[in-house]
């Protein structure tokens, strides 16, 4: 079964703002706010679209190429500034660790 993403926009419509105003209008008790977080969170729930399989591997692979592009990035970073202080500090060599 192929779930299709909604095209809804989360924009408040009537009935949420009157909802939202009746609920502030309202005193509620510890169980009460409990349980309307509780309603809140299942609601919220049900929007999730689950991604096919084909989607999971696409954003797994989108995930571990930019890791992996980052640690290249940092890891070179990290070689030019050891270099140069080992240069400036050390041995003069202009090597980190020569």
């Amino acid at each position: 079964m192929r779930y299709v993403a909604r095209n809804a926009v989360d924009e408040p419509n009537e009935d949420i703002v009157e909802n939202a105003r009746k609920d502030r209008a309202e005193k509620r008790g510890p169980f009460g706010r409990i349980a309307l977080f509780i309603r809140q969170v299942l609601n919220e729930l049900g929007k999730v679209v689950t991604p096919t399989r084909r989607e999971l591997i696409t954003y797994t692979l989108v995930v571990l190429v930019f890791v992996i592009i980052m640690m290249a990035l940092v890891s070179g970073l990290d070689f030019v500034f050891g270099a140069l202080v080992s240069f400036v500090f050390g041995n003069g060599t202009g090597i980190a660790g020569g």
